[in-house]
């Protein structure tokens, strides 16, 4: 397994989580990192990514709620989400790519994880 995403769980709205990527990737550091979603019914959409550089980027419906970090050391990524909402409840998965172009683009990264389940409860 080369990436494995946990944290996840149910949760009341306005509540938090904080969900985490752990990567055997070789040459981690030099990966970009993003975390997707996707809910019921719907495509799989972008939440938030960390280049190597530590830029950050995040979907619109997240800004300012959620964080993304990333420990090298480790080979981990982390997704801090505050003040969750129940249209935030939906499988999250951790992505990780070394020539990432579009980092809102799912074809751009070549690992994935399992997945783990947020549901937000109203």
């Amino acid at each position: 397994v080369q990436l494995q995403a946990s944290g996840g769980g149910l949760v009341q709205a306005g509540g938090s989580l904080r969900l985490s990527c752990a990567a055997s990737i070789r040459a981690f550091s030099a990966n970009t990192v993003g975390w997707f979603r996707q809910a019921p019914g719907k495509e799989r959409e972008f939440v938030a990514a960390i280049s190597w550089r530590r830029n950050t980027y995040y979907s619109d419906s997240v800004m300012g709620r959620f964080t993304i970090s990333r420990d090298n050391a480790k080979k981990s990524v982390s997704l801090q989400m505050n003040t969750l909402k129940a249209e935030d409840t939906a499988v999250y998965y951790c992505a990780a790519g070394a020539d990432i172009r579009d980092t809102r683009s799912i074809k751009d990264y070549g690992y994935w994880g399992q997945g783990t389940l947020v549901t937000v409860s109203s």
